[in-house]
C-alpha cells in the first residue's frame, strides 16, 4: 500500500496529499457499510433492557417509516443512538454530528436533542428534572423533537414489536450518505408536511 513520505504534516508534498485525497474519497464511500456495523455493535451494547439497542433502532426507524416520515428522519431514526457505545454520555451529539453534513437541518437538530427530550419520560424517577426541553419550546423545531420522541424513540422497547431488518433500511443508508455533504439544498430543506 502507498503511504505519505512525511513524518510531520508541514512537511508533506502535493503528491503526498493527493495521495491522501485520493484514499480519504475511497474511505468517505465506505461510510454507509461502517454505519451499518456500527448499527450491527449495538446488539452487545448498554444491557438491562428487554431488548437490544439495534432492536430499538430497528423498531424506532421501523415506527417512524409507518408514520410516514422521510428518508432523512427514517435514517435518523435508525442512528439516533449509534453513539451509545463511545459516547454514552452525549450520544445525541455524536449522532448528530454524523448525519449533520447530510440530512437538513432539522433532523439533525432532532437527533442533537433527543437525549434531552427522552428525559420528559423517566428523568423524574432518578430525582431529575424533567422539564429540561421546554427551555426549547419556542424553537421551531420543538414539535418535531416531541413526535421523534413520543412516536419513534420512547416507544420502542418492545421485545414483542415487529420490527424491519437491517437490510431494509441499509438502502435508505447508502441513499443518504452518497449525498454531496453539506449541500445547501439538503441541509435547508424543510419537512414535507
Amino acid at each position: 500500500m502507498q503511504h505519505v513520505t512525511f513524518t510531520q504534516m508541514q512537511d508533506g508534498s502535493a503528491q503526498d496529499y493527493q495521495l491522501l485525497h485520493s484514499l480519504e474519497h475511497a474511505y468517505i464511500q465506505a461510510l454507509p457499510d461502517r454505519l451499518l456495523s456500527a448499527l450491527q455493535d449495538l446488539s452487545e451494547s448498554l444491557p438491562g433492557y428487554q431488548i437490544s439497542r439495534l432492536e430499538h433502532s430497528l423498531q424506532s426507524a421501523t415506527r417512524a417509516e409507518d408514520d410516514g416520515a422521510d428518508i432523512d428522519m427514517v435514517v435518523a431514526a435508525l442512528l439516533h443512538d449509534v453513539g451509545d457505545v463511545l459516547a454514552p454520555d452525549n450520544h445525541s451529539q455524536m449522532a448528530a454530528a454524523i448525519l449533520r453534513p447530510y440530512v437538513r437541518a432539522e433532523v439533525t437538530w432532532v437527533v442533537e436533542m433527543h437525549g434531552l427530550f427522552q428525559m420528559q419520560f423517566y428523568a423524574h424517577h432518578l430525582g431529575k428534572p424533567n422539564d429540561g426541553h421546554l427551555a426549547y419550546a419556542q424553537h421551531p423545531w420543538f414539535a418535531s423533537c416531541q413526535r421523534f420522541c413520543a412516536l419513534y424513540d420512547q416507544t420502542s422497547f418492545d421485545p414483542a414489536y415487529a420490527s424491519r431488518p437491517l437490510s431494509h433500511f441499509a438502502p435508505m443508508v447508502h441513499t443518504v450518505f452518497a449525498r454531496k455533504p453539506f449541500d445547501p439544498t439538503v441541509l435547508q430543506e424543510r419537512a414535507k408536511a
